[in-house]
């Protein structure tokens, strides 16, 4: 297979370099079967269980004293805590949309970055989850928060947006766990086949659930893979909708606001699909992935993260416009204070961060740079996680008793509780990376010309 234009599609194919479908597989499993771990997996486990055991300690003192340790006070009640649950939830949605909606319209590009996306959503909530567990006061009694009988007669309010939070991210983890697991299936039996240890057989056997690769076995497994992404796809634009109502359902100048939905779905996509290209592009480097995520897949990306930035400055001007169109003088305030308060800072780096520095994706030099994609996804996830903190501190701190206002610092323990989750985030994916194909191997075949039933069968004969 030569490095040409597709007549089909009109632009360079999906797969360059020559790759057939044996060079895909070997490609592929060549981290999961190395023989001596590379160091540089080692460090970066290890710097991850450092994290880890960081965030063992900053919950395990949490536990024993209380969310006082964080710089919480009155009027800021919360703080870091939701705007990390937020921002981890808002990484989480690339994964879906690039596995199941773009699925959906079959969008063959996906195929190279499906799995690793996936796997980041799955990672990601797990993160999100900490913190609704860890933020409640008596965690000891957090299971007053599932509608079970207990001795106090209490029962979740199901009117309430927090408690939406738990029916929606817990679904949307369960889905997309699902979605990723059928979809390494077929991959799993690959291993399976090719395992040399005993213990791994076992172990792939086990998880491919006896997949032999028969006609009956891949009509069950589209029929299943097509209802999945069917299911996903609302979600994408469920979950973080729900989030933003625990906002918007208030009445506090600056969350009571109808645009928060379409604001953070856009605002979730955009950061997820910037952590997808930081991600690809370490790995494309680390494993030699070169012939198998290509420069159009991150130019695709970068294409989505310029729309939806767009999108998400939009937004930002509504905002404004809708305060002074309101004319309720609170919320005009909540908005000037944002931009002009003691906040000042962490709003025009949002700003700076979301919607100017994007605009250079309009430059295909830039979207076809590596460089240039790494840095600007690496701002742009900067900027969401400003746009969280903005939203929640700037409305809080200061409210309607001028007496009562007061600027949130964070303390030693929300910053290593956050450093924490990326250590669960990085320490999931080395186990990812090293024991599981982060390519999925039979949907990048199912693109490649030698899948063609028009294809000389000459051409793909070596396969």
């Amino acid at each position: 297979m030569d490095n040409t234009i597709d007549p089909e599609v009109g632009r360079a194919p999906l797969v360059l370099g020559g790759e057939s479908f044996h060079s895909v597989t070997e490609t592929v499993c060549a981290p999961v079967e190395w023989k001596e771990t590379p160091k540089a997996w080692w460090a970066v486990l290890f710097l991850s269980s450092l994290l880890l055991g960081v965030l063992g300690v900053s919950i395990g003192y949490l536990f024993w004293e209380g969310v006082g340790i964080w710089g919480l006070s009155q009027p800021v009640s919360w703080a870091w805590d939701i705007t990390n649950f937020v921002f981890w939830v808002g990484i989480g949605h690339a994964g879906t949309l690039i596995s199941a909606i773009l699925f959906l319209f079959r969008q063959k590009w996906r195929t190279s970055v499906n799995r690793f996306a996936e796997a980041m959503t799955i990672f990601a909530v797990m993160c999100a989850g900490i913190y609704p567990a860890i933020h409640v006061g008596r965690v000891w009694l957090l299971y007053w928060v599932f509608p079970l009988p207990n001795q106090m007669d209490a029962w979740p309010n199901f009117r309430s947006p927090l408690l939406w939070d738990v029916f929606a991210v817990s679904t949307y983890l369960t889905v997309s766990a699902l979605f990723w697991y059928v979809g390494l299936v077929p991959d799993l039996a690959t291993l399976r086949d090719r395992a040399k240890g005993k213990i791994q057989k076992i172990a792939y056997g086990i998880a491919s659930l006896g997949w032999r690769g028969s006609n009956r076995h891949w009509q069950h497994y589209e029929k299943a893979y097509l209802i999945l992404a069917g299911l996903s796809t609302p979600l994408v634009l469920s979950v973080h909708t729900i989030v933003s109502f625990d906002f918007a359902v208030s009445q506090l100048p600056g969350w009571h606001t109808t645009i928060f939905p379409p604001y953070f779905v856009a605002g979730a996509i955009f950061s997820g699909f910037a952590m997808v290209i930081n991600l690809m592009i370490i790995a494309r480097w680390l494993f030699k992935l070169e012939n198998l995520v290509t420069m159009r897949h991150f130019e695709n990306m970068a294409k989505v993260i310029l729309l939806t930035g767009s999108i998400v400055g939009y937004a930002y001007a509504m905002e404004f416009f809708v305060a002074w169109y309101s004319n309720n003088p609170y919320e005009l305030f909540a908005f000037v204070n944002r931009m002009t308060g003691p906040y000042w800072w962490a709003y025009w780096s949002m700003v700076v961060c979301n919607v100017v520095i994007p605009q250079l994706f309009w430059f295909k030099k830039v979207r076809t740079s590596l460089f240039w994609l790494f840095v600007i996804s690496v701002f742009v996830n900067i900027g969401m996680w400003f746009e969280r903190f903005v939203i929640i501190v700037t409305s809080l701190h200061r409210d309607f008793l001028p007496s009562s206002w007061m600027y949130f610092r964070p303390t030693i323990w929300d910053i290593s509780t956050f450093l924490g989750t990326w250590g669960v985030f990085f320490f999931m994916f080395c186990l990812f990376v090293r024991f599981l194909p982060m390519v999925a191997i039979s949907e990048v075949k199912g693109v490649m010309p030698e899948a063609s039933p028009h294809h000389d069968d000459k051409e793909g004969a070596h396969a």
